[in-house]
């Protein structure tokens, strides 16, 4: 069998649950197109500390990407009118491309579909999140270099502003 050149060694997969251990994060799933994993922390009532378990890692199939889902189903704490802009993967959020360069949005400000809202670093790569709907910046809903999950809500949007 040969094994492909991108695909995690033991000891990464080691260290990215050392590192997930150590933050905030409860769940993280990883899809490329060599492998899918996901890691899952659970709470045990014998132990202090939850510890983090491999769930799956398994080869993931190629196929087309897939829309993401426009409303989720589940009960949302923002008003009805507004709508989220979510984050597509775990990293640490970044509201501008340099510490000393403006910000991609502000509260306040307008955004178009395809504009860069934020960069999300993940693995040492940062990634552009682009906007998917065009309307008003209401609230910023993460501070400026601070981890995020993935789903995790990063902005609320008026559509009609």
């Amino acid at each position: 069998m040969e094994q492909k050149k991108n695909a995690m060694k033991p000891k990464e997969i080691q260290d990215l649950i050392d590192y997930i251990s150590n933050t905030g994060l409860a769940e993280v799933k990883i899809k490329t197109e060599e492998f899918e994993l996901s890691v899952k922390k659970y709470a045990d009532a014998a132990t202090a500390a939850p510890a983090p378990q491999v769930i799956t890692a398994a080869p993931a199939p190629v196929a087309a990407p897939v829309a993401a889902p426009a409303v989720a189903a589940a009960p949302s704490p923002a008003p009805s009118n507004l709508v989220e802009i979510k984050s597509p993967m775990i990293g640490t959020f970044y509201l501008t491309a340099s510490p000393d360069a403006a910000p991609f949005v502000t509260e306040g400000g307008s955004i178009s579909a395809g504009k860069t809202v934020c960069i999300i670093e993940a693995m040492k790569l940062f990634n552009e999140i682009e906007s998917e709907i065009s309307g008003k910046i209401v609230k910023i809903l993460v501070a400026n270099a601070s981890p995020v999950e993935y789903d995790q809500p990063l902005f609320l949007v008026d559509p009609a502003g």
